[in-house]
């Protein structure tokens, strides 16, 4: 039998398949050959006499995001807060980058507690985010619920933000059936507690998974390499190629530049000033 590894606690793998759920453990093999089964994974599986499963095989994953480990992600939704705690776009833009990087097909922007926010304030993240799909949210009032929950029909979603920007509160407005901890903000510090103890699939809809994460507060790209920064800007893709004076070109100080020919006009300015600050940064 095929399923979908939706959950993972110390050895013991739980695999959806159609509408049950067998609690697995994976073949010795697996530890030898030291691949760790993943949330998310397709694999095969055996029953035994008493009803529970074995892993026969791990199939190919198409992705996997390390931080949280998930495997085989249609969807990035990262939530962030316009306000409580202010946004921080430069940490927005890493986990864009690292979606990016893991070649997760789809990236949302999940703007949580929009009801703190001015039209002023949407109309710019909108204008600077224009190359990705920008929902604006409340899970108290419930605005933007349904136009999220349409994005993530028939895919395998992977919730991240920092902590205190009401993931959990997004997800069980997706579903109140999910029971997601939410827990309270720290007044004291401005920051959420981490809520969320694992990290598992848990079902939205029909053949619709989502998974939670813990919040996060900084994420390194140093294995990235220079020259790859400007492939992980989508804004940046219909440039790219051979309208550059210089094959080698890493559009900062080059003369007859095609990207920055489109800087302030089809590139935002905001986004290719922070291209330049994390390319500093790989120095």
């Amino acid at each position: 039998m095929t399923g979908r590894i939706i959950k993972g606690i110390g050895g013991i793998y739980y695999v959806a398949v159609s509408d049950r759920i067998y609690e697995c453990k994976a073949r010795g093999r697996f530890r030898h050959s030291k691949i760790v089964p993943t949330v998310g994974d397709n694999v095969t599986i055996a029953l035994t006499e008493e009803g529970k499963g074995v892993i026969d095989e791990i199939l190919p994953r198409k992705n996997m995001l390390v931080r949280p480990r998930v495997a085989n992600i249609d969807t990035a939704v990262i939530v962030f807060a316009i306000k409580t705690p202010d946004i921080n776009t430069e940490l927005l833009d890493r986990f864009l980058i690292l979606a990016k990087e893991r070649k997760i097909p789809e990236v949302v922007i999940c703007i949580n507690k929009s009801d703190l926010s001015s039209e002023d304030e949407a109309v710019m993240l909108r204008k600077i985010y224009s190359a990705y799909s920008i929902v604006f949210a409340s899970a108290k009032d419930k605005v933007g619920i349904d136009e999220l929950k349409s994005k993530l029909k028939g895919r395998v979603a992977v919730f991240a933000g920092p902590s205190g920007v009401g993931k959990s509160s997004i997800i069980n407005a997706l579903n109140p059936k999910m029971e997601r901890q939410t827990g309270a903000l720290s007044e004291k510090i401005k920051r959420g507690k981490h809520t969320t103890r694992s990290v598992e699939l848990l079902e939205l809809d029909t053949d619709s998974y989502i998974a939670d994460s813990p919040g996060f507060t900084s994420l390194s790209f140093e294995h990235i390499k220079r020259e790859e920064m400007q492939f992980l800007f989508p804004e940046f893709e219909p440039y790219l190629g051979d309208g550059c004076y210089f094959n080698d070109c890493l559009h900062l100080k080059e003369p007859n530049c095609r990207i920055k020919e489109h800087v302030g006009k089809e590139i935002p300015q905001e986004r290719y000033d922070r291209y330049v600050d994390f390319m500093a940064m790989l120095r």
